[in-house]
């Protein structure tokens, strides 16, 4: 058993001074950059660098920060991760790819391109897929008119050290009026064999005008060393693009993950975007949408099963720019042992985006005394003609229902599986692809004692 980050540790109130081992590993990072990558994103990450070193890291001082404690990621020294000790075959891989013998893959190991490992084949005509890296090189003028303009550095110190860092990650550009009938794997693997390792994986989605496009975006482990994962991802819909996209974290509960979704929506599109976390010791998710079209559609739906000492914060934020605009909010939190969970929900109606229609909800299941829930839904709304509603539930297995099951010859544990896998149901149900939802569905059920009942039952 190796170490892992004491999340539930008694926080400091104080700032860390955890920036001085980022800052140096930056140095020897922008030499290496000079001598080779392209120029013109040297500016970029000089800029970001500095607004890291100005707002460190964040504290429980911090409003937005105030339930989770990074100290300890601030007081870790992590070193850039290297290359596996021994090359990974698609066996190794193959149980993180649920549509391994089918689909489009790219996967990354230890922040790197491997295209051994990834499958491109047959894309659609104009479609790209592949490294950030790569493109960067290949289509300069592209990239810099999109990269890094999403996701704000600005007042974000995680996404400030993934933009200092950016190398590479996963670039998926899909043409006007362009269907990808199977959807796109993108694997980001963590080979953790050492000391604590970091990688900074970026990622660049971009949907064209009247396209359609599924994207499954994971994060996973070999092996059980701490590590650091700090991941950002820019997903752009054009007008009328129809977008499918997930995240699944299932971290080794030794490493800690930070993560930032930045979606922006342009008119009449619609994105439904699913983020599931099983895994990870130390987990944020900050989700943002700005539907900065007229008429446009998001849906995001979430689910985290937590036990032992795992702690995710679930942050999101969508932004309602224009008028006619929908969006709905559905997570689901599980939480067992001394685990802790946190959802903070925001929906901004902007002035002048009338006939908005948001509905957000949370809703958690405690399965210990020991469980925490740290719930925060929020409306602000500066337009006067919108229909907005948003909510929480915390609670307990239903013991009528508990009851009920074992009078027909259920055993408590048993029942209580059920009951569990009931309430983790709702959210699996929305995955359209099926091979996903049976992935997840053998990763919730391994989770249930007496699991092996459900196993039928994707």
């Amino acid at each position: 058993m190796h170490a892992r980050f004491p999340v539930n540790a008694a926080p400091s109130m104080t700032a860390s001074p955890g920036t001085d081992g980022f800052l140096a590993a930056f140095g020897v990072f922008e030499r290496q950059c000079a001598a080779k990558g392209p120029s013109w994103l040297t500016p970029i990450r000089k800029a970001a660098i500095a607004r890291f070193a100005a707002m460190g890291f964040p504290t429980l001082q911090h409003e937005e920060w105030r339930f989770t404690n990074v100290a300890p990621l601030a007081k870790t020294h992590f070193v850039p991760a290297q290359p596996p000790r021994e090359p990974l075959s698609l066996f190794d891989v193959a149980g993180y790819l649920p549509n391994v013998f089918t689909g489009y893959r790219v996967v990354f190991v230890n922040g790197r391109f491997a295209p051994g490992l990834s499958r491109l084949r047959g894309l659609p005509a104009g479609c790209v897929v592949g490294s950030l890296a790569e493109m960067a090189e290949k289509d300069p003028v592209r990239l810099r008119s999109v990269l890094a303009r999403y996701a704000s550095s600005q007042d974000q110190p995680f996404t400030a050290l993934n933009t200092a860092f950016l190398q590479d990650g996963a670039y998926v550009r899909v043409p006007k009026h362009v269907v990808v009938g199977k959807p796109i794997q993108v694997l980001h693997l963590t080979v953790a064999d050492g000391p604590p390792a970091v990688t900074h994986p970026r990622n660049l989605f971009l949907v064209g005008r009247s396209s359609q496009a599924t994207v499954i975006e994971s994060y996973a482990a070999l092996g059980d060393y701490p590590y650091f994962t700090n991941a950002v991802t820019e997903l752009v819909a054009g007008d009328s693009a129809v977008v499918d996209h997930y995240k699944v974290e299932m971290e080794s509960t030794a490493a800690a993950h930070i993560g930032t979704l930045q979606f922006h929506l342009k008119r009449d599109s619609n994105l439904t975007a699913h983020c599931v976390s099983l895994g990870g010791g130390l987990v944020r998710h900050d989700i943002n949408a700005v539907l900065a079209g007229e008429g446009c559609n998001c849906t995001l739906n979430g689910l985290f099963m937590l036990s032992g000492e795992q702690h995710v914060d679930n942050h999101m934020r969508i932004e309602h720019a224009q008028p006619h605009g929908s969006s709905r909010e559905n997570f689901y939190g599980i939480l067992d042992g001394h685990a802790h969970g946190v959802f903070t929900g925001r929906i901004v109606v902007h002035k002048g985006a009338q006939k908005t229609d948001a509905k957000q909800t949370n809703k958690n299941l405690l399965l210990s005394e020991e469980a925490q829930i740290d719930t925060k839904p929020q409306l602000e709304i500066f337009a006067n003609d919108v229909k907005c509603t948003h909510g929480a539930t915390i609670g307990q297995i239903d013991y009528d229902a508990l009851f009920y099951l074992q009078a027909r010859g259920i055993s408590e544990a048993a029942g209580r599986s059920l009951l569990t896998y009931a309430f983790a149901q709702q959210s699996l149900a929305q995955i359209k692809i099926e091979p996903l939802r049976r992935q997840l569905h053998e990763a919730v059920v391994a989770r249930l004692p007496h699991g092996e009942v459900f196993r039928e039952l994707a």
